[in-house]
């Protein structure tokens, strides 16, 4: 007998790791292969546009200058390689971000799902009356997480150079590992968030409010207080300044803060029991409010305090860089490559408010769905057939999730945009601009109406299949930040919802195309309450 066998199978803390493995892959054989194409594809579809774009040094150094400037910085890189703006600095400089949130995301939504939610659902408990440890739910879900983003810096230090071969392969190493280390942070992150709470829906937002907390932390540092960017886990991946200077330490900051809190999250979960957070959920009172006697009552209660984060969210983010819009118009008055660039154009600071608005526009989309695909989440957890058991039409049911997100998501957006144009023209003195930045907001509101009925179409005939309308949002959001720089074919822009409102200040704000968007909307909904109407649920 070997040392350690006569201890029971089940009392080795990581007994069994090796099938929950297996388990998580086959579970998910369709989802992280998607999660790594999303990744490899969106990283690597813009290298061959920019030999064509940025053909010589002279226009790779104009399009340096106009983005060296602290509210360009916030939006993309520290700003590495400026001086010498080969394809390497642009793809490090201008990409890096974006690929490093998606991989975020991916890193925490697997983790989350493959620890808090198979408590939640009661699925670990069955798991642990195996022979299973006590930790190996928890290990196998960091492998497989840790291991997917390994699998993607791999395929892009592969892919990468091939497609465009003025990347070296040594760099090209390192900013995939960059972005691998961002994912590692955020697993941890995620688990960490797991322990803290006893819903899956709120472990995921407590972890996503710290990858805005880490991309506002980059902002302001990489636009002003530089000490400020090295309390983000993307600005230390960033800080390896991959095709420049080729840092590998920073790295070790990011790896090292992963492993802390996956060290913190295990000691965390041998205090509490199986299915419980470290945060106990507040009692509520012996009897229900008179506001909570019906579905949509109790369909705002449930989103009441995702509305409120992320509002929150939006006002800080248009806060920020409302407070940036001065150093635009510096920026412009004192580079000469800028006003050569721009000679022609509409207004540059206008052109800065336009972007941000889309910006919101598009984080309030992941409002919007969000709340949207929670009447999917309450029927796949038996919780919708309590209450359609009860009198409580299916209609209703489904139009009581549409209202929160038919009106938080344009709440929310306006409200964002009303602080966006306060901040600027306290910034700037450019105050009659107010009216033309909230009118420029409002045409995205059927835009958002639009998401949200898709969202509901598909819950009511394909429910199986809700979750594709994340690409929507997905695609939109590359379209409308990276679509010129892509130089795309308008084919491209015409298949995003976000590319047909009037784009202010370039067009005149109009009513005909938010009007169509809007009975679209209209008729999806009425096409979603059918459908489930005529379905079984879950």
């Amino acid at each position: 007998m070997k040392a350690g066998d006569d201890m029971p199978q089940r009392q080795r803390p990581l007994a069994g790791t090796g099938g929950l493995i297996r388990l998580i892959l086959r579970r998910d054989r369709i989802r992280i292969p998607l999660w790594i194409f999303a990744v490899v594809g969106f990283t690597v579809s813009f290298l061959p546009s920019l030999t064509d774009l940025f053909p010589d040094e002279r226009s790779r150094q104009a399009r340096a200058a106009l983005i060296e400037n602290p509210a360009t910085l916030a939006m993309t890189g520290p700003g590495y390689g400026i001086d010498d703006y080969t394809y390497g600095a642009m793809v490090s400089q201008e990409f890096f971000l974006y690929s490093a949130l998606i991989v975020a995301f991916m890193s925490v939504l697997l983790i989350v799902r493959h620890t808090r939610a198979e408590e939640e659902t009661g699925r670990a408990e069955l798991i642990r009356a195996a022979a299973v440890g006590r930790h190996a739910g928890l290990a196998a879900a960091v492998t497989v997480v840790v291991a997917v983003n390994l699998v993607i810096a791999a395929l892009l230090t592969l892919i990468m150079p091939v497609t465009l071969d003025a990347l070296p392969v040594h760099s090209t190493f390192v900013f995939a590992c960059a972005l691998a280390s961002v994912g590692i942070a955020f697993t941890g992150v995620g688990v960490f968030a797991a322990q803290l709470t006893y819903s899956s829906r709120a472990a995921n937002g407590y972890a996503v409010l710290a990858i805005g907390i880490a991309v506002v932390a980059r902002a302001v540092g990489d636009a002003s207080y530089e000490w400020l960017s090295w309390l983000s886990p993307i600005g230390w991946a960033q800080q390896t300044a991959p095709y420049v200077h080729d840092r590998w330490w920073p790295l070790a900051i990011a790896v090292g803060f992963g492993l802390f809190m996956l060290i913190a999250a295990t000691r965390m979960a041998r205090l509490r029991d199986l299915g419980a957070g470290m945060m106990a959920p507040r009692v509520g009172p012996k009897q229900a409010s008179t506001l909570l006697r019906g579905p949509f009552s109790l369909a705002w209660k449930l989103q009441s305090g995702a509305f409120i984060a992320w509002t929150c969210g939006l006002v800080l983010f248009a806060c920020l860089y409302g407070s940036l819009a001065p150093e635009i118009q510096d920026f412009v008055d004192t580079n000469e490559f800028a006003q050569q660039m721009l000679a022609g154009e509409a207004d540059p600071l206008a052109g800065f408010i336009s972007m941000i608005v889309v910006m919101l526009a598009l984080l309030a989309g992941g409002y919007v769905l969000q709340s949207t695909l929670r009447m999917r989440g309450e029927e796949t957890a038996a919780r919708a057939e309590t209450l359609l058991a009860a009198a409580v039409p299916r209609w209703a049911y489904t139009a009581s999730h549409l209202v929160p997100s038919l009106l938080g998501g344009p709440v929310m957006l306006m409200a964002s945009t009303a602080v966006l144009g306060v901040t600027t023209g306290a910034t700037t003195g450019e105050w009659g601009m107010f009216g033309e930045v909230i009118a420029a907001a409002t045409v995205y509101i059927p835009v958002l109406w639009l998401l949200s009925a898709g969202a509901c179409a598909l819950f009511g005939w394909a429910p199986k299949l809700i979750h594709l309308v994340w690409i929507v949002l997905a695609y939109g959001a590359t379209i409308s930040l990276l679509g010129m720089l892509l130089d795309l074919p308008d084919w491209a822009f015409d298949l995003s919802i976000f590319e047909h409102p009037p784009q202010w200040p370039d067009e005149d704000l109009t009513l005909s195309v938010p009007l169509v968007m809007t009975a679209g909307a209209l008729v999806l909904c009425v096409i979603g309450i059918i459908g489930f109407r005529r379905r079984d649920t879950a």
